[in-house]
Formats: structure tokens, sequence, C-alpha cells
């Protein structure tokens, strides 16, 4: 090879070598990885798609409902709605994918919860059937029948065609992070859906203190909220009912010197009276469980074509 050649070559090769630094800081410039925070609203394997009611991410976007693309189907196995998640977003030209999906753990380290999940365990040591009872997501709810704060009877049976949001309280709960942030979603429930409510949405709280919530005391509680009766139900009932109930979710309470341990939980069930999500702990937004009810009342059409 002479050196004209040799010249040639080398210009060729340098020029192969910028053009491969343009395209790679091309697409470096057009794919944006962020991590993403969220409540799971929506899960389609079919579609390899997820719908996330996302945390806001200071400077780049505020708190908002996104759907986005999952290539790896495997990841979707173990999510159901209501969990909250953890992943790695990936911008590529218009659309955003979810790489790298975690559940991540919500569990409340105060007092109260870190109690209420050890007398759990011990209860699932002493009985191991009792997991059992928990109604798995997607599968019918029970009927049950309670009274109402306005002494009527009341049973989920009456409600099938709406969405319910349902949770757990007592008046006399001493910290306001536990009953009254709880009570306090379903009063934003009941704002946020003020078209919707009790035609297409009802609210239930199941009083879990039926010895002092009773008569004119569940009255006073609800009217604490301002509660709609044909809106917002405070149902009560025999105390060993109420924890049926209560476990058939997952969820449990226990005397303690006057008061009562208790998990959270709120549970949402779709208009065919099927379990669509179970919240558990209280560390998500009042925000994020609307856009949760949001989704069972406004169900997308599912994409039976996987994505290539």
């Amino acid at each position: 090879m002479n050196a004209c050649s040799r010249h040639s070559a080398r210009n060729s090769a340098s020029l192969l070598a910028a053009c491969l630094c343009l395209s790679v800081c091309a697409e470096a410039a057009n794919n944006h990885h962020r991590v993403v925070q969220g409540m799971l609203l929506e899960v389609d394997p079919a579609a390899r798609s997820i719908t996330v009611s996302c945390e806001a991410i200071p400077g780049y976007m505020d708190a908002m409902v996104m759907p986005f693309e999952v290539r790896d189907a495997r990841s979707l196995k173990a999510l159901r709605p209501g969990l909250d998640i953890r992943f790695t977003m990936v911008a590529q030209g218009s659309k955003e994918y979810a790489e790298h999906l975690q559940i991540v753990d919500t569990a409340n380290h105060e007092s109260e919860p870190t109690q209420a999940g050890q007398l759990a365990v011990l209860d699932r040591a002493l009985d191991p059937a009792s997991a059992a009872k928990a109604i798995p997501i997607g599968k019918p709810v029970p009927d049950f029948t309670l009274t109402d704060q306005l002494h009527q009877t009341t049973s989920l049976s009456q409600l099938k065609g709406k969405v319910v949001a349902i949770t757990f309280a007592y008046s006399r709960c001493p910290n306001p992070n536990y009953c009254f942030r709880l009570s306090n979603n379903l009063f934003q429930l009941s704002r946020r859906f003020k078209g919707d409510a009790g035609r297409d949405l009802a609210l239930i709280t199941i009083v879990i203190d039926p010895a002092n919530d009773q008569g004119k005391g569940l009255e006073q509680y609800a009217e604490t909220w301002k509660a709609d009766p044909a809106i917002w139900r405070f149902l009560t009932g025999p105390v060993e009912t109420i924890r049926g109930i209560a476990q058939s979710f997952g969820m449990n309470f226990w005397s303690d010197e006057g008061f009562l341990i208790h998990s959270f939980h709120t549970v949402v069930i779709d208009r065919q009276g099927r379990l669509a999500a179970n919240l558990d702990g209280n560390q998500f937004s009042a925000k994020q469980l609307g856009d949760l009810v949001q989704t069972v009342l406004e169900p997308k059409p599912r994409i039976s074509a996987s994505l290539k």
C-alpha cells in the first residue's frame, strides 16, 4: 500500500470513528434515564404495559398518572394494583419505558404498626390457615351486612354496580397518622368524585370498636367528617363479625389497655364486586388513592396483541 492509500485509509477510519461517536452522543441525548416511584394503578401483561400514579420528580415533572411500556414481560408477574413500585424511566423519543421494576417496602415502622405486624406474625404461627382467609386480587368479595350511622342495615351486595372504597378506623384512635389519615383519604375521595359519589362510588368506614362507636357515638363520628350517608357509610356490628370481615382483607386488630392496635388496610372493590386493590399501610397519598379509584371507575380496554 502506497503513502496515498495509507493516508486515505486513515481518513476513512477517522471519519467512521467520528460518525460512530456522533451516533452514540445523539442516542445518549435522546435517551433520558430517571428513577421514578409511585403507586401501580394497572398492569396489562398482554400489552406489556403499566400505569403508575408517579410521585413528583423535582425540577423534571409534577406528580401525575403515566403509562409505560415494559420490555421484559417477566417483571410484571409479581405486580398488582396498589403496590408502591420504583423503576428506571427511559425516555426514548416520544415513548417512556419502565426498566428494573422493584416493589417498594412501604411498612410503617412506628410503634403501633410494628406491634400489629408482630401480633399478625404470632397469629399466623398459631393459626397457619388464617393467611388463606385473605381474598386474592380479582376474586369476588363475600357479602357482609352491618349497621350504618342512621341505624339502617347495609349489605355490600346493595352496592353492586358501584366502585366501593373501604377502610377501617375507630373514633378514639390517638394518632392522627393512623385512623384520621385513612378516614381523610376517603374524605378527599368524596370531594374529588363529588359528581360520581353515591351514583358510581360508595365509601365505607368499618368501625372496629363497636363497644364505643355505636348509636349516637357512631352518628357523631360520621358527623365529624360531614359524611353524607348516601355516599359514605360508617358501619358497625358485632365485634367478631367485624373481625371476620377485616381478616378477609388481611387486616386485624387487638385490644391494648383501652385502645386498639391495628394494621392499616384500604380496599377498593370494582363494579362487579371483585377485589380490585388492597392497600397495606398508610404511606400513599390521597391523590394516589384517587388515581387508583379513577382507574377502577373508568377501566381502559385491554390490548390483546403483544408489543413487538
